[in-house]
């Protein structure tokens, strides 16, 4: 069970309204009283695009966002510096952008057209790892390890609509989205990398109808359904982190390869009997489950280089993009942990054709060096402008992507 604890939130708390105010020293000797290491003051200007950052030095936000590429056309600016473990994000009717931190467990706010170095303000606190976030008719919904609260916006009068899903320990952290008769859909990753659950609500996406507080299981055999969107047709979508340790070192660093799936009721998506083969367009069984048959389950529609680790999923129908990215979808990779070489780090474009996945092509890279990780993305989501934003949860930032011709 992973609670935050109140002097970790009250330390949160604290280093947010002081940061604009204090002198740099003394916020980094009250960082470092509250267990973390103070990001070093900004000197970068609102809308200043990350190519213009200054170049190395100690480590800054400026040298680690100098090192973001993007497509021809493409620009990095700085949206927030100052959001610590920012994960998964939704923006307002109103274009502010509402950012989840599960380790404070609060959601903050970042008011549409504010500074890179403005304060985020505190929307909701003392949730228990809220993580997914979604708008649906002007209100937001925030899932937490129990369950998902629906608050008025700009207000933020809560609403608990059911507290009841399995908490487990390995896959904690919940998507979320609805569809659009209101529905609910809520991941419940698995509590293990390979095992027979003691409660099949595990492993599973979760469908919450309007007014239901008990939900059902809409679709099983998902290992962690990390990221949750819908298309323009109605069809609900899942990026999948797919079981760790398979086998020897050179087998696990490329099987099972994470996944992009399409998600229907009543599907078995095969976990943990089955994993998604490279070579097959049907699943294979694993180890521990040789002699299972995965015949029946549902094939993965696109794989992703193993340990990728993909969490945040968005569709692209805006008009700001080429017309190339309508209808795609853009996904963060977290990056890997167990692979001898790091692999993922990076947000990646799907290309669909007749509605399907075909390919998927590397969009923003450069959090990714030799000597390990300087950013981690996370979450993903596009603006009313048609620009898109995305999180880092190692650095504490949130970005910004436009394309000017």
């Amino acid at each position: 069970m992973i609670v935050t604890a109140p002097a970790r939130i009250r330390c949160s708390h604290l280093l947010r309204r002081l940061a604009g105010s204090l002198a740099f020293a003394w916020l980094s000797a009250l960082s470092a009283g509250c267990g973390g290491a103070a990001p070093a003051p900004s000197t970068q200007l609102a809308d200043k695009p990350v190519s213009d950052a200054p170049g190395p030095g100690t480590g800054s936000a400026g040298e680690q966002a100098a090192s973001l590429e993007a497509p021809a056309g493409f620009h990095v600016y700085y949206l927030s510096q100052m959001v610590p473990g920012a994960r998964f994000m939704a923006f307002a009717p109103n274009g502010d952008l509402l950012v989840s931190e599960p380790s404070a467990g609060d959601i903050v706010v970042i008011p549409h057209g504010s500074s890179p170095e403005a304060q985020p303000r505190t929307f909701a606190t003392g949730l228990s790892l809220p993580h997914g976030l979604a708008f649906f008719n002007g209100k937001l919904y925030v899932a937490t390890w129990s369950g998902v609260v629906r608050y008025d916006y700009p207000s933020n009068r809560a609403t608990t609509l059911f507290a009841n899903m399995p908490q487990g320990g390995d896959h904690n952290m919940r998507a979320l989205a609805i569809g659009g008769d209101g529905a609910i859909y809520v991941s419940s990753g698995s509590d293990c990398n390979v095992c027979d659950e003691s409660d099949s609500r595990f492993a599973t996406v979760l469908r919450y109808g309007v007014g239901d507080r008990n939900g059902s299981i809409f679709a099983k055999g998902l290992r962690n359904a990390s990221g949750l969107a819908f298309d323009a047709n109605g069809r609900l979508w899942a990026v999948v982190n797919q079981r760790d340790n398979i086998g020897t070192t050179q087998v696990t660093d490329n099987l099972p390869p994470d996944e992009l799936d399409l998600v229907q009721s009543g599907d078995d998506m095969g976990w943990p009997r089955c994993y998604p083969d490279h070579d097959h367009a049907a699943r294979s069984p694993n180890p521990e489950y040789a002699n299972a048959s995965c015949a029946a389950t549902a094939p993965a529609a696109l794989n992703f280089q193993a340990h990728s680790a993909p969490l945040g999923v968005a569709f692209y129908y805006a008009n700001q993009f080429p017309a190339s990215y309508k209808g795609g979808a853009f996904v963060a990779f977290h990056g890997s942990w167990n692979r001898s070489t790091r692999t993922g780090d990076k947000v990646v474009f799907v290309r669909f054709s007749g509605g399907r996945p075909i390919s998927y092509q590397d969009f923003v890279t450069g959090w990714l060096r030799s000597s390990g990780y300087e950013g981690r993305p996370v979450g993903v989501a596009v603006a009313p402008d048609g620009s898109i934003a995305v999180s880092d949860d190692r650095r504490g930032y949130i970005y910004r992507i436009v394309y000017r011709r």
